[in-house]
């Protein structure tokens, strides 16, 4: 799997993957597709795949460790700047179809619901990220802190399910929100566990050795 992943071509086609859901809404709003409201299936359709490939870059890392596929980690990045596409087009269409970009109703709207000023504070944190995944931002910052700053991406995910949780909210529909919550509760116990399991690891065995040591005689 390390050969089919590492292969020149591997890159291009997860690219046109990534690039089918968008595909798919633009055809359906040429050719009237969309349902009755397109509007709002635009805008519901873009932040459902925001949320799909902020899990799926999520995914990576437990799944690289696990499966030893080491070569999944040089498309991460691809993954997470699709994640930030999504969601600049979910910001896109709420400014066009919901607000008709009138910038001052939207800041207002911001501030007014909850649901949106997660969103987008989601948003605002993951700009940062999508604007450092590059080599030169790595170099320019360090790797320490290039890794600090994305671990954001743990938060962002964190409000990125409280803002679906939201706007499921008003038509009392859950389901989906469940599915995404176990996922990213899944991946993000796992790093728990890996990250406890190297501090036991890292221990020195110091406790062990002295309690094995035979007391010296006195008398």
């Amino acid at each position: 799997m390390n050969k089919l992943l590492m292969h020149p071509a591997t890159k291009p086609v997860i690219f046109l993957l990534c690039l089918l859901p968008f595909a798919r809404l633009a055809y359906g709003a040429f050719t009237d597709g969309l349902g009755a409201n397109p509007a709002e299936f635009l805008i519901r359709a873009a932040g459902d795949w925001t949320l799909r490939f902020i899990c799926i870059v999520l995914a990576v890392t437990p799944l690289r460790v696990m499966t030893k596929w080491n070569a999944l980690a040089r498309l991460r990045r691809m993954l997470g700047l699709f994640a930030y596409f999504y969601v600049v087009l979910h910001l896109l269409c709420y400014s066009w179809f919901d607000m008709g970009f009138e910038w001052g109703d939207i800041a207002k709207d911001i501030a007014k619901r909850p649901f949106i000023l997660v969103g987008f504070s989601a948003f605002v944190l993951l700009t940062p990220l999508a604007a450092t995944s590059f080599n030169r931002a790595i170099k320019a910052m360090g790797a320490k802190r290039w890794q600090t700053l994305h671990k954001l991406v743990y938060v962002i995910a964190g409000l990125g399910l409280l803002h679906f949780f939201w706007m499921r909210a008003g038509k009392n529909n859950f389901a989906e929100v469940f599915v995404y919550a176990a996922i990213i509760g899944l991946l993000l116990g796992w790093r728990v566990w890996n990250f406890a399991s190297k501090q036991r690891k890292a221990k020195p065995p110091a406790v062990a050795a002295r309690g094995s040591e035979k007391p010296l005689r006195t008398g």
